[in-house]
């Protein structure tokens, strides 16, 4: 497995709530990339740091591991959605996801996603998540595709188009891969990335909150 960068001011990770402290909730989620065989070292650097819960497209089941995810990690796919509802007046899986977390991370997001994202559309678990997402709280970024991809003029639009959403992107990397210069980031980057802001925050809230 590969090492979590643990971030140098991080103290104890927690959040303040109307029943005391609690760790932060982690929506994690894969598309179909390559990448997403590093998905299982993603769930294990947030969840020892935080409460996790993940979410897999269908074509990223072809590259995840499941045996290699954390036993108190839920990978929710597809199927599930069909399975949580059953009737009228029953909740639906993909607005509970959304209201559990506090943050939310997709690594790798695959153009298709990003393209459907900034879109608007929502054809599968991920994508309804994200189009019933409350954008007052943190979202993250990490795509992953080749080159040729990553240089088209429609991904400038489409990362023009979340931008402005307020999702946070965390810009690929260049590797010796078919990926070339649209990598994903490293876990440790991405794990250290969003660690460090939602810390921030946290903390900038708790400051404010005893004035």
């Amino acid at each position: 497995m590969m090492a979590c960068s643990e971030p140098q001011n991080s103290g104890r990770s927690i959040l303040v709530n109307a029943g005391g402290l609690r760790k932060p909730r982690i929506l994690l989620a894969a598309c179909g990339s390559v990448a997403a065989i590093k998905f299982a070292n993603l769930c294990h650097c947030f969840s020892e740091w935080a409460d996790v819960k993940g979410v897999a497209t269908r074509a990223s089941l072809h590259f995840i591991d499941r045996r290699a995810i954390p036993r108190n990690v839920i990978l929710y796919t597809d199927e599930d959605e069909c399975h949580f509802w059953k009737r009228i007046g029953d909740r639906v899986l993909h607005t509970e996801l959304g209201r559990w977390a506090d943050i939310m991370v997709i690594a790798p997001l695959s153009a298709n996603t990003l393209g459907k994202i900034a879109g608007g559309l929502c054809d599968n678990l991920l994508t309804c998540i994200v189009r019933a997402w409350d954008y007052n709280k943190p979202f993250f970024i990490a795509p992953a595709m080749n080159t040729s991809m990553w240089n088209n003029s429609f991904t400038e639009r489409h990362l023009m188009a979340v931008d402005e959403l307020g999702i946070n992107l965390i810009p690929p990397v260049s590797n010796t891969s078919a990926c070339g210069n649209g990598a994903m980031a490293e876990t440790s980057t991405i794990f250290a990335t969003i660690r460090l802001l939602f810390e921030k925050k946290a903390q900038q809230g708790v400051s404010h909150g005893n004035r």
